[in-house]
């Protein structure tokens, strides 16, 4: 083994490596689509506590039906599960979504009114050809 030491790294600006500029294009871009993201900041934990509180878990289970919400429910084994499955994770990710486009619809704007059933309107009757009673009906064997 040699036991030389070994010269400190040149700190010359000339052999440095070029740095980043601090405002990257790549950077401003990824930061403005996850301005958008509801989900960017929540922590799983928050979003199974607040969807808990908002259906309560047996309606949570009939929403996603995952034992960790049906059979002894909790924050802490929902976490353990979902953290090892990303299916189940994605589903309860969107459910977290369309809970807040329920809660933002249900502030601002009444519930659309639901239109006539299909075919509940009135009957409208068909016209009818006259019959010719006077001759018989064939019958063909």
């Amino acid at each position: 083994m040699n036991n030389t030491p070994v010269p400190p790294p040149d700190e010359n600006p000339a052999t440095l490596p070029e740095a980043l500029p601090v405002d990257a294009p790549e950077d401003h871009e990824a930061s403005a689509a996850q301005a958008r993201n509801p989900l960017h900041g929540l922590t799983l934990e928050r979003i199974v506590t607040e969807l808990s509180e908002h259906y309560g878990w047996p309606g949570l289970g009939q929403r996603i039906t995952l034992r960790c919400f049906t059979s002894e429910p909790s924050v802490a084994s929902s976490l353990k599960f979902l953290r090892k499955t990303p299916w189940a994770r994605e589903k309860v990710e969107s459910l977290y979504l369309f809970m807040l486009r329920e809660k933002k619809r249900g502030d601002h704007a009444p519930p659309r009114p639901k239109g006539p059933a299909r075919g509940a309107g009135p009957r409208r009757e068909r016209p009818t050809a006259p019959r010719n009673t006077d001759r018989p009906f064939l019958k063909i064997r």
